[in-house]
C-alpha cells in the first residue's frame, strides 16, 4: 500500500509539479488519474473528511463550472460537494494528496513539499 496517494490530472501544470515532488520524495506514491478513474460518492466523502481545507475548496470554480450554471454557494457541504464531483469529476480541484488520514489540495505549490516532509 502506498504511503501517499496523488489524485492527478496530467494536463494540469500544478498537478505535474506535485507528481515531480512526490517522485523526488522518499515515499511510495500511488498516482490516481481521477478523470479516468473517478471517485465514487463514499470515496469522495472520506476524502473530504480527511481534507485540511474546507469542502468547497475541492470544487474548481472554472469556466466549465460557470457554463453549467452552478452557484458556488450551493457547494459548501461535504454531501453537496461529493454529489457534484460524482456528476462532474473534472470539477475536482487538483492535485489532491492523501497521506494516512490527512489530505490537502496541492495549491499553492509550496504546500506539497511541506505535506510530504
Amino acid at each position: 500500500m502506498a504511503e501517499v496517494t496523488l489524485f492527478h490530472n496530467p494536463n494540469c501544470s500544478t498537478s505535474r509539479f506535485a507528481l515531480g515532488e512526490t517522485e523526488a520524495a522518499p515515499v511510495e506514491v500511488e498516482v490516481v488519474p481521477y478523470l479516468k478513474q473517478p471517485l465514487g460518492r463514499d470515496e469522495l466523502l472520506a476524502l473530504i473528511e480527511w481534507l485540511e481545507d474546507p469542502p468547497a475548496d475541492l470544487v474548481r470554480k472554472d469556466g466549465f463550472f460557470k457554463d453549467q450554471g452552478l452557484d458556488a454557494a450551493d457547494y459548501t457541504t461535504p454531501e453537496a460537494v461529493a454529489d457534484l464531483l460524482v456528476e462532474h469529476p473534472r470539477l475536482m480541484q487538483r492535485p489532491v494528496l492523501v497521506r494516512g488520514d490527512r489530505a490537502i489540495i496541492g495549491r499553492p505549490k509550496d504546500r506539497v513539499a511541506a505535506f510530504l516532509a
